[in-house]
Protein backbone atom coordinates (compact mmCIF):
# COMPACT_ATOMS: atom_id res chain seq x y z
CA UNK A 1 0.00 0.00 0.00
CA UNK A 2 1.47 3.34 -1.09
CA UNK A 3 0.33 6.28 1.01
CA UNK A 4 -0.13 9.55 -0.90
CA UNK A 5 -0.54 12.92 0.83
CA UNK A 6 -2.73 15.23 -1.23
CA UNK A 7 -2.45 19.01 -0.84
CA UNK A 8 -5.03 20.49 -3.27
CA UNK A 9 -4.07 24.05 -2.30
CA UNK A 10 -5.64 27.19 -3.71
CA UNK A 11 -7.67 28.44 -6.65
CA UNK A 12 -8.02 25.78 -9.33
CA UNK A 13 -5.60 23.50 -7.45
CA UNK A 14 -8.40 21.34 -6.02
CA UNK A 15 -9.97 20.97 -9.50
CA UNK A 16 -6.85 19.70 -11.25
CA UNK A 17 -5.86 17.59 -8.27
CA UNK A 18 -9.26 15.91 -8.29
CA UNK A 19 -8.71 14.81 -11.89
CA UNK A 20 -5.20 13.65 -11.08
CA UNK A 21 -6.43 11.51 -8.19
CA UNK A 22 -9.12 10.13 -10.51
CA UNK A 23 -6.43 8.98 -12.97
CA UNK A 24 -4.12 7.67 -10.24
CA UNK A 25 -6.99 5.62 -8.85
CA UNK A 26 -7.76 4.21 -12.31
CA UNK A 27 -4.08 3.35 -12.81
CA UNK A 28 -3.89 1.59 -9.44
CA UNK A 29 -6.88 -0.58 -10.40
CA UNK A 30 -5.54 -1.30 -13.88
CA UNK A 31 -2.10 -2.36 -12.65
CA UNK A 32 -3.25 -3.89 -9.35
CA UNK A 33 -1.39 -1.87 -6.74
CA UNK A 34 -3.18 -0.18 -3.81
CA UNK A 35 -3.05 3.56 -3.16
CA UNK A 36 -4.32 5.37 -0.07
CA UNK A 37 -4.95 9.13 -0.28
CA UNK A 38 -5.02 11.55 2.67
CA UNK A 39 -6.00 15.17 1.97
CA UNK A 40 -4.59 18.18 3.84
CA UNK A 41 -6.19 21.65 3.72
CA UNK A 42 -2.91 23.57 3.72
CA UNK A 43 -3.13 26.73 1.63
CA UNK A 44 -4.47 30.26 1.47
CA UNK A 45 -7.92 29.69 2.97
CA UNK A 46 -6.50 27.93 5.99
CA UNK A 47 -3.88 30.65 6.44
CA UNK A 48 -6.54 33.37 6.36
CA UNK A 49 -8.52 31.55 9.05
CA UNK A 50 -5.66 30.52 11.34
CA UNK A 51 -2.67 32.72 10.47
CA UNK A 52 -0.63 29.53 10.11
CA UNK A 53 0.90 28.35 6.84
CA UNK A 54 1.65 24.83 8.07
CA UNK A 55 0.94 23.15 11.40
CA UNK A 56 3.99 22.50 13.57
CA UNK A 57 3.90 18.75 12.92
CA UNK A 58 3.37 19.00 9.14
CA UNK A 59 6.83 17.82 8.10
CA UNK A 60 6.81 14.96 10.61
CA UNK A 61 3.38 13.92 9.33
CA UNK A 62 4.46 13.98 5.69
CA UNK A 63 7.48 11.80 6.40
CA UNK A 64 4.99 9.00 7.00
CA UNK A 65 3.87 9.09 3.36
CA UNK A 66 5.38 7.65 0.19
CA UNK A 67 4.79 10.78 -1.89
CA UNK A 68 3.05 14.15 -1.89
CA UNK A 69 0.64 15.26 -4.62
CA UNK A 70 0.27 19.04 -4.77
CA UNK A 71 -2.32 21.13 -6.60
CA UNK A 72 -1.22 24.76 -6.49
CA UNK A 73 -0.31 27.35 -3.87
CA UNK A 74 -1.27 31.01 -4.24
CA UNK A 75 -4.23 33.01 -2.92
CA UNK A 76 -5.23 36.50 -4.13
CA UNK A 77 -5.92 37.67 -0.55
CA UNK A 78 -2.53 36.56 0.79
CA UNK A 79 0.57 38.66 0.20
CA UNK A 80 2.90 37.00 -2.34
CA UNK A 81 5.73 35.10 -0.70
CA UNK A 82 3.96 34.09 2.50
CA UNK A 83 2.48 30.83 1.22
CA UNK A 84 5.34 30.12 -1.14
CA UNK A 85 7.95 30.41 1.60
CA UNK A 86 5.79 29.04 4.40
CA UNK A 87 4.60 25.97 2.51
CA UNK A 88 6.53 25.23 -0.68
CA UNK A 89 10.02 26.25 0.35
CA UNK A 90 9.63 24.90 3.86
CA UNK A 91 8.59 21.48 2.56
CA UNK A 92 11.38 21.41 -0.03
CA UNK A 93 14.02 22.32 2.53
CA UNK A 94 12.83 20.33 5.54
CA UNK A 95 12.08 17.22 3.47
CA UNK A 96 15.42 17.75 1.71
CA UNK A 97 13.87 17.57 -1.74
CA UNK A 98 17.17 18.47 -3.34
CA UNK A 99 16.23 17.74 -6.95
CA UNK A 100 13.71 19.73 -8.95
CA UNK A 101 12.97 17.57 -11.97
CA UNK A 102 11.35 19.15 -15.03
CA UNK A 103 10.69 17.12 -18.17
CA UNK A 104 10.39 19.39 -21.22
CA UNK A 105 8.56 17.44 -23.89
CA UNK A 106 6.43 18.65 -26.78
CA UNK A 107 3.49 16.35 -27.41
CA UNK A 108 1.80 15.96 -30.79
CA UNK A 109 -1.10 18.42 -31.30
CA UNK A 110 0.39 20.88 -28.80
CA UNK A 111 1.42 24.23 -30.25
CA UNK A 112 4.88 25.55 -29.49
CA UNK A 113 5.88 29.18 -30.05
CA UNK A 114 9.07 27.94 -31.74
CA UNK A 115 8.77 28.02 -35.52
CA UNK A 116 9.31 24.74 -37.36
CA UNK A 117 10.01 22.71 -34.22
CA UNK A 118 8.34 19.33 -33.87
CA UNK A 119 7.87 16.89 -30.97
CA UNK A 120 11.10 15.09 -31.84
CA UNK A 121 12.98 18.40 -31.42
CA UNK A 122 11.80 19.16 -27.89
CA UNK A 123 12.42 16.29 -25.50
CA UNK A 124 14.84 16.96 -22.68
CA UNK A 125 14.92 17.14 -18.89
CA UNK A 126 16.13 19.90 -16.58
CA UNK A 127 17.66 18.87 -13.25
CA UNK A 128 17.66 21.87 -10.91
CA UNK A 129 19.41 21.89 -7.54
CA UNK A 130 16.53 22.66 -5.19
CA UNK A 131 17.67 23.43 -1.63
CA UNK A 132 20.84 25.52 -1.78
CA UNK A 133 22.05 28.66 -3.56
CA UNK A 134 20.29 32.00 -3.22
CA UNK A 135 17.19 30.29 -1.83
CA UNK A 136 18.84 29.48 1.48
CA UNK A 137 18.10 33.05 2.57
CA UNK A 138 21.67 33.92 3.51
CA UNK A 139 22.35 37.65 3.68
CA UNK A 140 20.71 40.68 5.20
CA UNK A 141 20.30 44.46 5.27
CA UNK A 142 22.48 47.30 6.47
CA UNK A 143 20.93 50.71 7.14
CA UNK A 144 17.60 49.54 5.78
CA UNK A 145 15.24 52.30 4.73
CA UNK A 146 17.95 54.92 4.42
CA UNK A 147 19.74 56.43 1.43
CA UNK A 148 22.77 54.29 2.33
CA UNK A 149 20.87 50.99 2.43
CA UNK A 150 22.79 47.84 1.53
CA UNK A 151 21.12 44.51 0.69
CA UNK A 152 23.09 41.26 0.48
CA UNK A 153 21.83 37.92 -0.80
CA UNK A 154 24.36 35.11 -0.67
CA UNK A 155 24.62 32.17 -3.07
CA UNK A 156 25.63 29.30 -0.81
CA UNK A 157 26.59 25.85 -2.07
CA UNK A 158 28.16 22.80 -0.47
CA UNK A 159 30.25 20.16 -2.19
CA UNK A 160 27.81 17.53 -0.95
CA UNK A 161 24.79 19.40 -2.30
CA UNK A 162 26.38 20.03 -5.68
CA UNK A 163 27.72 16.52 -6.11
CA UNK A 164 24.50 14.70 -5.29
CA UNK A 165 22.61 16.85 -7.79
CA UNK A 166 25.17 16.32 -10.54
CA UNK A 167 25.36 12.59 -9.85
CA UNK A 168 21.56 12.34 -10.08
CA UNK A 169 21.72 14.09 -13.47
CA UNK A 170 24.38 11.72 -14.81
CA UNK A 171 22.33 8.73 -13.69
CA UNK A 172 19.28 10.19 -15.41
CA UNK A 173 21.16 10.77 -18.68
CA UNK A 174 22.25 7.14 -18.56
CA UNK A 175 18.75 5.91 -17.71
CA UNK A 176 17.07 7.95 -20.46
CA UNK A 177 19.46 6.30 -22.92
CA UNK A 178 18.60 8.91 -25.52
CA UNK A 179 21.64 10.95 -26.49
CA UNK A 180 23.45 10.26 -23.20
CA UNK A 181 24.53 13.87 -23.03
CA UNK A 182 24.56 15.95 -19.87
CA UNK A 183 24.89 19.73 -20.16
CA UNK A 184 25.92 21.73 -17.13
CA UNK A 185 24.47 25.22 -17.42
CA UNK A 186 26.22 27.86 -15.35
CA UNK A 187 28.15 31.12 -15.38
CA UNK A 188 31.75 30.15 -14.75
CA UNK A 189 33.10 33.38 -16.22
CA UNK A 190 31.40 35.59 -13.61
CA UNK A 191 30.43 33.52 -10.55
CA UNK A 192 33.99 32.40 -10.11
CA UNK A 193 33.68 30.78 -6.67
CA UNK A 194 30.37 28.96 -6.73
CA UNK A 195 30.60 27.99 -10.37
CA UNK A 196 34.18 26.82 -9.95
CA UNK A 197 32.86 24.37 -7.34
CA UNK A 198 30.10 23.28 -9.71
CA UNK A 199 32.33 22.83 -12.74
CA UNK A 200 35.13 20.99 -10.90
CA UNK A 201 32.59 18.64 -9.34
CA UNK A 202 30.86 18.15 -12.68
CA UNK A 203 34.07 17.12 -14.45
CA UNK A 204 35.19 14.89 -11.58
CA UNK A 205 31.90 13.00 -11.49
CA UNK A 206 31.91 12.78 -15.31
CA UNK A 207 34.90 10.42 -15.11
CA UNK A 208 32.63 7.84 -13.47
CA UNK A 209 30.22 7.98 -16.42
CA UNK A 210 32.32 7.38 -19.55
CA UNK A 211 29.17 6.47 -21.51
CA UNK A 212 27.66 9.95 -20.90
CA UNK A 213 29.04 12.95 -22.80
CA UNK A 214 29.67 15.94 -20.49
CA UNK A 215 28.84 19.34 -21.96
CA UNK A 216 28.94 22.91 -20.66
CA UNK A 217 27.01 26.06 -21.63
CA UNK A 218 26.73 29.45 -19.99
CA UNK A 219 23.20 30.07 -18.72
CA UNK A 220 22.57 32.94 -21.14
CA UNK A 221 23.67 30.75 -24.06
CA UNK A 222 21.43 27.98 -22.73
CA UNK A 223 18.36 30.21 -22.95
CA UNK A 224 19.24 31.11 -26.54
CA UNK A 225 19.77 27.51 -27.59
CA UNK A 226 16.61 26.31 -25.86
CA UNK A 227 14.78 28.60 -28.25
CA UNK A 228 16.94 28.16 -31.36
CA UNK A 229 18.08 24.55 -31.08
CA UNK A 230 16.21 22.68 -28.32
CA UNK A 231 17.10 19.42 -30.04
CA UNK A 232 20.68 19.86 -28.82
CA UNK A 233 19.70 19.02 -25.24
CA UNK A 234 19.18 15.70 -23.51
CA UNK A 235 19.62 16.46 -19.79
CA UNK A 236 20.54 19.85 -18.34
CA UNK A 237 21.83 20.23 -14.78
CA UNK A 238 22.00 23.64 -13.16
CA UNK A 239 21.94 25.57 -9.91
CA UNK A 240 18.79 26.73 -8.14
CA UNK A 241 18.20 30.26 -9.47
CA UNK A 242 19.21 29.48 -13.04
CA UNK A 243 17.00 26.40 -12.92
CA UNK A 244 14.05 28.41 -11.64
CA UNK A 245 14.29 30.61 -14.73
CA UNK A 246 14.95 28.09 -17.50
CA UNK A 247 12.29 25.64 -16.31
CA UNK A 248 9.64 28.29 -17.03
CA UNK A 249 11.18 28.85 -20.45
CA UNK A 250 11.02 25.10 -20.91
CA UNK A 251 7.33 25.11 -20.02
CA UNK A 252 6.64 27.70 -22.70
CA UNK A 253 8.45 25.91 -25.50
CA UNK A 254 6.63 22.67 -24.69
CA UNK A 255 3.28 24.39 -25.06
CA UNK A 256 2.62 26.28 -21.85
CA UNK A 257 1.84 25.74 -18.20
CA UNK A 258 -1.12 23.53 -19.03
CA UNK A 259 1.17 20.64 -19.95
CA UNK A 260 4.19 21.28 -17.71
CA UNK A 261 4.65 18.99 -14.70
CA UNK A 262 7.46 18.75 -12.19
CA UNK A 263 8.77 16.92 -9.18
CA UNK A 264 10.63 17.97 -6.05
CA UNK A 265 12.61 14.86 -5.28
CA UNK A 266 14.33 13.34 -2.32
CA UNK A 267 15.37 10.01 -3.86
CA UNK A 268 15.96 8.62 -0.37
CA UNK A 269 12.87 10.18 1.23
CA UNK A 270 9.52 11.78 0.41
CA UNK A 271 9.08 13.54 -2.94
CA UNK A 272 6.43 16.04 -4.04
CA UNK A 273 4.83 16.31 -7.48
CA UNK A 274 2.92 19.24 -8.96
CA UNK A 275 1.79 21.03 -12.10
CA UNK A 276 4.09 23.95 -12.89
CA UNK A 277 1.28 26.48 -13.41
CA UNK A 278 -0.10 28.59 -10.59
CA UNK A 279 -3.47 28.51 -8.85
CA UNK A 280 -5.23 30.57 -11.60
CA UNK A 281 -7.88 31.89 -9.19
CA UNK A 282 -9.89 33.63 -11.93
CA UNK A 283 -10.91 30.22 -13.26
CA UNK A 284 -11.85 28.72 -9.89
CA UNK A 285 -15.00 26.63 -9.94
CA UNK A 286 -15.63 27.02 -13.68
CA UNK A 287 -14.49 23.50 -14.67
CA UNK A 288 -12.46 24.96 -17.55
CA UNK A 289 -8.85 24.72 -16.33
CA UNK A 290 -6.49 22.28 -18.06
CA UNK A 291 -5.69 19.31 -15.76
CA UNK A 292 -3.13 17.70 -18.09
CA UNK A 293 -0.08 19.02 -16.19
CA UNK A 294 -1.48 17.77 -12.90
CA UNK A 295 -2.19 14.36 -14.42
CA UNK A 296 1.34 14.19 -15.83
CA UNK A 297 2.68 15.10 -12.38
CA UNK A 298 0.74 12.09 -11.17
CA UNK A 299 2.53 9.96 -13.76
CA UNK A 300 5.86 11.19 -12.38
CA UNK A 301 4.65 10.26 -8.90
CA UNK A 302 3.83 6.74 -10.08
CA UNK A 303 7.31 6.31 -11.50
CA UNK A 304 8.85 7.50 -8.23
CA UNK A 305 6.90 5.00 -6.10
CA UNK A 306 7.99 2.10 -8.28
CA UNK A 307 5.19 1.85 -10.83
CA UNK A 308 6.91 2.75 -14.13
CA UNK A 309 4.48 0.75 -16.31
CA UNK A 310 1.53 2.60 -14.83
CA UNK A 311 3.35 5.92 -15.29
CA UNK A 312 4.00 5.13 -18.96
CA UNK A 313 0.38 4.12 -19.48
CA UNK A 314 -0.88 7.38 -17.97
CA UNK A 315 1.39 9.42 -20.25
CA UNK A 316 0.24 7.48 -23.32
CA UNK A 317 -3.39 8.02 -22.35
CA UNK A 318 -2.72 11.74 -21.87
CA UNK A 319 -1.17 11.90 -25.35
CA UNK A 320 -4.24 10.25 -26.84
CA UNK A 321 -6.50 12.80 -25.16
CA UNK A 322 -4.29 15.72 -26.16
CA UNK A 323 -4.69 14.60 -29.79
CA UNK A 324 -8.42 15.34 -29.45
CA UNK A 325 -8.13 18.69 -27.67
CA UNK A 326 -8.55 21.98 -29.53
CA UNK A 327 -6.17 23.95 -27.31
CA UNK A 328 -4.21 23.76 -24.07
CA UNK A 329 -5.66 27.07 -22.88
CA UNK A 330 -8.32 27.24 -20.16
CA UNK A 331 -11.81 27.43 -21.62
CA UNK A 332 -10.61 26.63 -25.13
CA UNK A 333 -9.80 22.95 -24.79
CA UNK A 334 -13.01 21.62 -26.31
CA UNK A 335 -13.65 19.70 -23.10
CA UNK A 336 -14.19 20.54 -19.46
CA UNK A 337 -11.67 19.85 -16.72
CA UNK A 338 -13.59 16.82 -15.49
CA UNK A 339 -14.16 15.46 -19.00
CA UNK A 340 -10.42 15.42 -19.66
CA UNK A 341 -9.85 13.54 -16.41
CA UNK A 342 -12.55 11.06 -17.34
CA UNK A 343 -11.05 10.52 -20.79
CA UNK A 344 -7.53 9.93 -19.50
CA UNK A 345 -8.82 7.51 -16.85
CA UNK A 346 -10.91 5.67 -19.43
CA UNK A 347 -7.94 5.48 -21.78
CA UNK A 348 -6.11 3.31 -19.27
Amino acid sequence: MSKIAVIPGDGTGPEVTREGVKVLTAASKKFSFPLAFTTFDWGGERYLKTGETLPADAVKTLKGFDAIYLGAIGHPDVKPGILEQGILLRLRFELDQYINLRPVRLYPNVETPLANKKPEDIDFVIVRENVEGLYTGGGGFLKKGTADEVAIQEMIYTRKGVERCIRFAFELARKRNRRKKLTMSGKTNVLTYVQDLWYRTFMEVAREYPDVTPDYAHIDATTMWMVKNPEWFDVIVTENMFGDIITDLGAMIQGGMGVAAGGNLNPQGVSMFEPIGGSAPKYTGQNVINPVASILAGAMLLDQIGQPKAAEAVEKSVMAVIAKMKSMAAGKMGYSTSQIGDMVAAGL
